[in-house]
């Protein structure tokens, strides 16, 4: 059980959770999955990849919810002739006008916020992709030998067009693997997009308050860590993932058909811990088996590497994913070990 000031502090998240998914209701139409599914990674450290058609309004989510935390936002549009010390920032001469002495400076890039928005992230070449890695990864940026810390808290939120692959270098699956979700963004329902229309041609403006500051989501941060998790739900958790991989141990067949390459040990972790921030984001003091079935198909999706049959079959990850929901049994009073052959429901499930 958590301490007394621990339990208030996840009171604190909950309604913390609230009134930032209230805020951004002002300006944002539907997309409720997708907002707590944002504020599930901010929470638990984790990097986001939007992805959608244009004009879902992938960026003003993205902006309004920079809006309502007191948070340093920098967006940048990645683009082909993009170089790296343009997110990075570079080292230029200066000299000093009292000795005429001149020595290296280093001018920040724009990577140097809270909240970075990787606008269209595919459409830059990997050279500079890869200078993104390192800020994601290791939170600093290494310019001139030298290492620039990051300020915290620090988090990437890319967006990517899935209709548009001509010009574009998509993500090689290490820096895939660095976002904790992969975030679907899909169109309104009818009576959604009749509110946007009407609200966008309107002159009417909403303004977003701040809720939370750095130091507040960095406290927050630390409470997701403590939530406890029974020995029962991560084994659940590692079922989703050691279930993909079809060179390893027993797997349902339909893995074995559509499944080229399963996810890593880091696709358990943050199973794990978006449970945890699911978990506190509602109220609750401990994460469920229900939490890791929550956040499986955003932090499965893009670690699951299918093959030509399932392209062929039309059977894409999120398929993947809700087959393997349907058949994994959560044993949410067996504590002891079990093997993959006792989680199925049906021998031949699948």
């Amino acid at each position: 059980m958590l301490p007394t000031d621990d339990v208030q502090a996840v009171q604190r998240l909950h309604e913390a959770y609230e009134k930032i998914t209230r805020e951004l209701t002002k300006t944002i139409v539907g997309q409720q999955q997708v907002i707590e599914e944002l504020l599930i990674a901010m929470f638990a450290r984790g990097h986001c990849l939007l992805v959608g058609v244009p004009g879902l309004a992938k960026t003003l989510l993205i902006r309004s919810l920079a809006s309502t935390l007191s948070l340093k936002f920098n967006r940048i549009q990645f683009t082909p002739d993009l170089m790296p010390s343009d997110i990075t920032g570079t080292e230029v001469i200066q000299e000093d006008k009292a000795t005429g002495e001149r020595a290296f400076k280093f001018l920040e890039g724009p990577v140097f916020a809270n909240i970075i928005l990787a606008d269209e992230i595919n459409r830059t070449p990997p050279k500079t992709q890869a200078a993104l890695l390192e800020a994601m990864q290791e939170h600093q940026v290494t310019v001139g030998g030298r290492r620039h810390l990051l300020a915290e808290p620090f988090f990437v939120l890319a967006t990517q067009n899935p209709i548009e692959q001509e010009g574009t270098y998509p993500l090689p699956e290490a820096q895939l693997d660095r976002f904790m979700f992969n975030v679907m963004v899909d169109y309104p329902s009818e009576e959604e997009e009749l509110q946007i229309v009407r609200q966008t041609t309107s002159d009417v403006s909403h303004k977003i308050t701040a809720s939370l500051n750095a130091d507040e989501i960095q406290s927050l941060q630390q409470i997701v860590r403590k939530v406890p998790v029974a020995d029962h739900v991560l084994r659940y958790a590692l079922q989703f993932t050691r279930l993909t991989r079809r060179e390893k141990g027993q797997v349902p067949d339909f893995i074995k058909q559509y499944v080229s390459w399963g996810a890593g040990p880091r696709a358990s972790q943050y199973l794990v811990l978006g449970a945890k921030a699911r978990a506190v984001l509602h109220g609750r003091f401990h994460a469920t088996c229900e939490d890791i079935r929550a956040v499986a198909a955003p932090v499965l999706r893009h670690r699951i590497v299918t093959n030509f049959n399932a392209e062929a079959d039309g059977v894409k990850p999120d398929d993947i994913v809700t087959r393997l929901a349907s058949i994994i049994e959560p044993a949410e009073h067996d504590t002891t070990h079990r093997t993959h052959a006792h989680v199925f429901r049906s021998a031949d499930a699948g």
